[in-house]
């Protein structure tokens, strides 16, 4: 019996563990039916703990705690903690985007629709969305550095669009620009043609991008989890001979702002190249802020570059290499682990790397 299976015994839970295993099968997620920890209990294979007196809930439901948004951005700063709240930073770029941004349209109530003449229908999925469901940015920091040499102008990375922006000023007028070339919600995926762009675009050049909350003044277990879980992964990925960066390198296509085509030559561009990026066994792993349920640390989203991103929580360094195998390389979802997601769902496609 898996460790999954066996839990959700003990705590009188077998049949709901697995209504969610058929759940997401069913609405066309691509799931691993293995266990999330490889290793014995207790450990003998060196996995670094967390403290004891890391409260972590293991407890309360957790599929279900993510909120939607059409884009999430991480700007470049080179620190893996923040002021608590990072738009209320002065001067920062997250501040001058959180103020120039037309007012947040609530989201509308998914519409309700019940056939009566179909008994298998499938119930929607708690915390997992379409990009297209909501109009919200999502605003974090990450812990890379700029690409620019000037300092003074932040690399923001836009997803799950799966694109770099470089040469972002932080200013009003620079918040302003990226917003009307790269996030305004009807934008087709990698922004505007490059006529109306002031600013160097790449598609991101990894397999995956790896996401750690590390935001210690709003929550000190994410700050304990993250190095340890950055470290496993790290180290996980380089026994399956995957490159693994903590800063953005490896850029070596022109930015799309050359490309001189038309715009349907310059979406198949994209295409093609993001069609091939999961065969090139690189991860990009990223410290972010606070991304919210600090409670379920360590918490990791996996964004691929089909556009999926998958949220973990309650992640341990004994969880990795499960998460390495099934999500990063094999392109399926955990369900013990998952606590919500964007674009998961893959009708007809066996993996997360298939559309």
């Amino acid at each position: 019996m898996s460790l999954w299976k066996l839990r959700a015994l003990v705590l009188g839970h077998e049949q709901p563990a697995d209504n969610i295993y058929s759940t997401l099968s069913a609405s066309g997620i691509p799931i691993a039916t293995a266990d999330c920890r490889t290793c014995p209990h207790p450990c003998d294979e060196g996995h670094s703990e967390y403290p004891r007196r890391l409260s972590i809930d293991m407890d309360s439901t957790m599929l279900g705690s993510v909120k939607p948004f059409r884009r999430q951005i991480l700007i470049s700063t080179g620190r893996t903690d923040w002021d608590r709240d990072i738009t209320d930073t002065h001067g920062s770029l997250a501040a001058f985007i959180s103020q120039t941004q037309p007012p947040v349209v609530p989201d509308a109530p998914a519409p309700i629709s019940i056939d009566l003449a179909d008994e298998k229908a499938v119930p929607p999925v708690p915390g997992v969305f379409s990009s297209t469901d909501s109009t919200r940015l999502s605003i974090l920091n990450g812990s890379h550095k700029t690409v620019c040499a000037d300092d003074e102008h932040e690399t923001v990375l836009v997803l799950p669009d799966y694109s770099i922006v470089a040469g972002v000023p932080r200013t009003t007028a620079g918040a302003k620009e990226l917003w009307r070339t790269a996030l305004e919600p009807g934008l087709p995926r990698m922004g505007i043609t490059h006529q109306t762009s002031t600013f160097q675009t790449w598609i991101l050049p990894y397999s995956c991008v790896i996401m750690l909350c590390s935001h210690k003044r709003r929550d000190n277990r994410c700050a304990i989890a993250a190095p340890k879980l950055e470290n496993a992964f790290i180290q996980c990925l380089h026994t399956k001979g995957w490159a693994a960066d903590t800063q953005i390198e490896h850029i070596v296509e022109p930015p799309l702002e050359n490309f001189s085509g038309t715009p349907e030559e310059r979406a198949d561009y994209i295409t093609d190249h993001l069609r091939a990026l999961p065969t090139a066994k690189k991860a990009l792993i990223l410290k972010n802020s606070h991304m919210g349920g600090h409670k379920y640390a360590g918490n990791c989203i996996i964004y691929t570059p089909g556009g999926s991103s998958v949220w973990y929580g309650r992640v341990s360094t004994h969880e990795v290499e499960a998460i390495v195998t099934n999500t990063i390389v094999g392109g399926r979802i955990l369900p013990p682990l998952l606590r919500g997601g964007m674009d998961l769902s893959r009708p007809g496609c066996p993996t997360l790397h298939d559309w």
